[in-house]
């Protein structure tokens, strides 16, 4: 029997509608400015015909089940929403083929990626990575994961409200690089594995909270996700 010198982590998990079974998460993979209106939002129009799309990664534990009271988080004074569409991955794949893809999907989940968007700004535009702005504390929320094994979405409507008041609306079809897509480019770089969850990316629309906020969002036919931004720590 292997000893430690403290307690390792637990495994990171969530629930799985109508099954006792939870779902272990391997790992978190973000998908960046997917939605051609929120691009511009950022300054940063795509043009697909020349680009494709862009990765970033978060601990496992950021993981945080949607419900959650989470903390103002440090050392910023915008700290943003970002409501998604996430894909769970359910079987092993490795250059996937976008007219395969459906093969490795297991289901979806809604999720908010929760963001210091001054610290990300700044990172960005000094060519710096992205980890103090999108890899915090109990930012990466996610509600059960809904099982739709061999089932791709390509469309359903995506928002989001605060205190109530409508901030994101769209539509998953507006997905710049739509989920075969992402399946097909991702694969090419890592070895999807079950477990992996697939954050698909933001509509325009995003924009600071407050501690005392309470946000709810939806994507039609998954879930719905809650969060209430605690206060500062």
């Amino acid at each position: 029997m292997t000893s430690y010198l403290f307690t390792p982590p637990a495994v990171q998990s969530l629930a799985i509608r109508g099954k006792t079974e939870r779902f272990p998460i391997n790992r978190l993979f973000f998908v960046g400015r997917n939605y051609h209106a929120h691009a511009v939002e950022m300054g940063k129009p795509v043009d697909k015909s020349v680009e494709r799309p862009f990765y970033f990664t978060k601990a496992p534990q950021t993981l945080t089940p949607s419900g959650a009271t989470v903390a103002y988080p440090p050392e910023t004074k915008n700290y943003h929403f970002e409501m998604e569409m996430v894909i769970a991955i359910g079987k092993a794949g490795f250059r996937v083929s976008a007219d395969k893809a459906h093969e490795v999907i297991y289901g979806y989940a809604a999720g908010l990626d929760m963001t210091r968007r001054d610290l990300q700004l700044v990172a960005r535009d000094k060519g710096r990575p992205w980890d103090l702005g999108k890899d915090v504390e109990q930012s990466s929320v996610c509600t059960e994961i809904v099982p739709m094994e061999g089932v791709v979405i390509d469309k359903g409507a995506i928002a989001l409200e605060v205190n109530g008041e409508t901030k994101q609306s769209s539509n998953v079809d507006k997905l710049i690089w739509d989920v075969r897509e992402i399946i097909a480019d991702l694969s090419l770089f890592y070895h999807l594995q079950p477990g992996d969850l697939i954050y698909t990316g933001t509509p325009e629309g995003v924009n600071a909270v407050q501690p005392g906020d309470k946000i709810t969002g939806r994507v039609e036919g998954v879930a719905e996700v809650a969060l209430t931004v605690g206060a500062a720590e």
